[in-house]
Order: C-alpha cells, then sequence, then structure tokens
C-alpha cells in the first residue's frame, strides 16, 4: 500500500489523519508556540508526498507590485491570524482535518530583487507536489505568484479558473514593457496554455482601468467576466452557479485576491478599488463553488504594512480556512470515488 494513494487503507488513512491535526486551543493557549497556517505541523515538502494531501505554502514575494508594496509580509501576517481558527467550519459543517492529511509546507525561497529567478523557484518547488497529488493552497505576496504555479499544476492539461478579484489581471506588459508582473498572470498563464480561457471565469472586477486592451483581450479569449455590477444585479448564488457552469467538472483552480473585499474590510492591499465584496459576501460566494475539482487555490496581495490593525491578515485567514474546507471535501471525494471503483 503506498501511503495517501488511491490503495491506501482505511487504518493507515485514519492514522495518517490524525498525525496532521492542528494543535488544539483548548490544549494550548492559541497565542503560544510558534505561528504556522491554521495551527497545523510544519513538514519539509520534500517529505510531503505520499504524506499529505493538502500543502499551506507560502511565497513571499511582492517584486512585480506597480503600487504599494508590502505583500512580502503576507504569509507570515496571515499565519499569525490563522492561529485563531478553530477545526469546523459552523456554516457547512465540514471538519477539514478530518477529510484530508494537512501540514503547513514552509514558504518558497523567492529571489526578493528578481522575477524571472523567483518565477523559476515557485514553478520549481510546485512541480513535485503536483506530482505527488498534493493539493497546494497558498497564500502570496502580489498576484504574479499565481502564473508559475498554474504552469506546474497545469502541465498535464489546462485548468479551468474562478479567479475572484478588483482586477482582470490580463495585461500584456507594464511600464515599458515588463511581462511578469501582478498584472500580466493570467495572460501568461492562457498564453502558456496551463489554463484554458473558455472555462475561465472572473468575478468582482471593477474600477478604473489603464487600457482597453486588458479587458477586451480576456473577452476575445473566451474569458467570462462578471463584473462587479452584475454581481450585485443577479445576486451571489446565481453567480456562483453560473462560475460553477463555466468550469465544469474537469480540474480547476480558485484564486482570490484580497482586494476582492472592498477596502473597508481589506485597506491592507496594494492596488484598492472601492465598492468590493464584503467579508460576509466572500464567504457565502466561496460556500458556491462546493464540489468543484479544485486542485489547488491561493489567496494573494494581503500587505500587512498598510493595515495597522490587522484586519485585511484577519480577513485573508478566515477566507483561507474557507477555501482549505473547499479543498478537504474535494480529496475526501476523491478517496471515495477510488473506493467505490475498487468494490
Amino acid at each position: 500500500m503506498t501511503e495517501g494513494g488511491a490503495d491506501d487503507t482505511a487504518g493507515a488513512r485514519t492514522e495518517r489523519l490524525a498525525r496532521f491535526r492542528p494543535a488544539s486551543g483548548m490544549e494550548t493557549p492559541r497565542f503560544s508556540g510558534l505561528s504556522s497556517f491554521m495551527r497545523l505541523p510544519v513538514i519539509d515538502p520534500r517529505a510531503a508526498p505520499g504524506l499529505i494531501e493538502i500543502g499551506l505554502i507560502g511565497i513571499p514575494f511582492d517584486g512585480t507590485t506597480t503600487n504599494r508594496p508590502g505583500a512580502r509580509l503576507g504569509p507570515r501576517a496571515v499565519r499569525e491570524a490563522s492561529t485563531g481558527t478553530r477545526a469546523l467550519n459552523h456554516a457547512t459543517g465540514v471538519a477539514p482535518y478530518d477529510l484530508a492529511a494537512c501540514a503547513d509546507l514552509g514558504d518558497v525561497p523567492v529571489n526578493p530583487v528578481d522575477a524571472a529567478e523567483t518565477d523559476r523557484r515557485i514553478e520549481a518547488f510546485y512541480r513535485p507536489l503536483a506530482e505527488g497529488g498534493i493539493v497546494p493552497l497558498s497564500v502570496g505576496g502580489d498576484h504574479f505568484v499565481t502564473y508559475p504555479v498554474l504552469r506546474a499544476l497545469g502541465a498535464d492539461r489546462p485548468l479551468g479558473l474562478i479567479h475572484i478579484d478588483a482586477h482582470s489581471d490580463t495585461d500584456d506588459a507594464q511600464y515599458g514593457g515588463a511581462r511578469l508582473t501582478h498584472g500580466t498572470p493570467f495572460r501568461r498563464a492562457v498564453e502558456a496554455g496551463v489554463l484554458d480561457p473558455r472555462r475561465c471565469v472572473q468575478i468582482g472586477i471593477r474600477g478604473s482601468m489603464d487600457a482597453a486592451d486588458e479587458r477586451a483581450w480576456a473577452l476575445g479569449q473566451g474569458i467570462r467576466i462578471i463584473e462587479m455590477e452584475e454581481v450585485c444585479a443577479r445576486g451571489l448564488p446565481e453567480v456562483a452557479a453560473e462560475a460553477r457552469a463555466v468550469v465544469g467538472e474537469a480540474p480547476a483552480y480558485l484564486s482570490f485576491d484580497i482586494d476582492a473585499l472592498d477596502p473597508a474590510f481589506a485597506p491592507g492591499t496594494g492596488t484598492p478599488e472601492i465598492g468590493g465584496f464584503t467579508t460576509r459576501e466572500a464567504l457565502h460566494l466561496l460556500r458556491g463553488f462546493r464540489g468543484l475539482d479544485l486542485v489547488g487555490a491561493d489567496l494573494v496581495e494581503v500587505a500587512p504594512p498598510l493595515d495597522p490593525a490587522g484586519i485585511t491578515a484577519l480577513a485573508g485567514a478566515g477566507l483561507a480556512f474557507e477555501i482549505l474546507c473547499l479543498l478537504a471535501e474535494r480529496v475526501a471525494a476523491r478517496h471515495r470515488a477510488a473506493r467505490e471503483g475498487e468494490v
């Protein structure tokens, strides 16, 4: 039997789940000990394949931010804020650590002054995880970091995408020709063939643009853009239902930029736009994606220096837990399908 594989025995799986649970706040205070995502154990990513099923990863890089920097400190702040999360989702009843073996895999060793080198390092970090069947939940960092993650996860087939953001991030280039920035990741991913644009949906897009090309190119590729005005007119359940229809049943990725939230709820981000989601609306929207075949997800652009009160990191930690519940349910569903296929 291979630990973590489809032929994993029920007993071995139960034992593994017990090993990868957060420290209980009823046993040790949440403000004590070293910070990790959700108070999970921290393990070396080289040991992760075959051992865990969901890896939480920090990508502390903001070298392609075009406005206010600080997202390089996002993973550390979200780790700290996430120590307040508990083991059960009160709204959905999902207990993610009962469904999947989870661990904090640390941070990608980025080069803070070299975007091209960081691009290579991120992909190299995620490739063995993808090959080992680990579902990554990443915390950035600016939105550029999503592109090399998608290259690793979409190497064998193009993925669908649910992208929640204030900005489309489909620029061609910025500042005299820079093609690797936090405003270009999804254009690069479509060009690289790791995203199927006809299975991509962007939700909450709003605000002014530098040029019409960003939107026109995305629409021309077949990307569905649901701008914030349409979200307000139609309501969250209808928007979530359309997003599900766009990505379908094939593998997909979820990317949440914290600036999708209104600055009243997330002031600590590099490019805030008024008129965004409340935190409550964002939670309800995410719950509309239960059951999708998500192979990975990220939460990006939390910039703690721009938010001394820490409410942006708190929002990021809460949303990350909600996303973790989606991923854990999907991991459990894959195990059920594997068992049923053996009967």
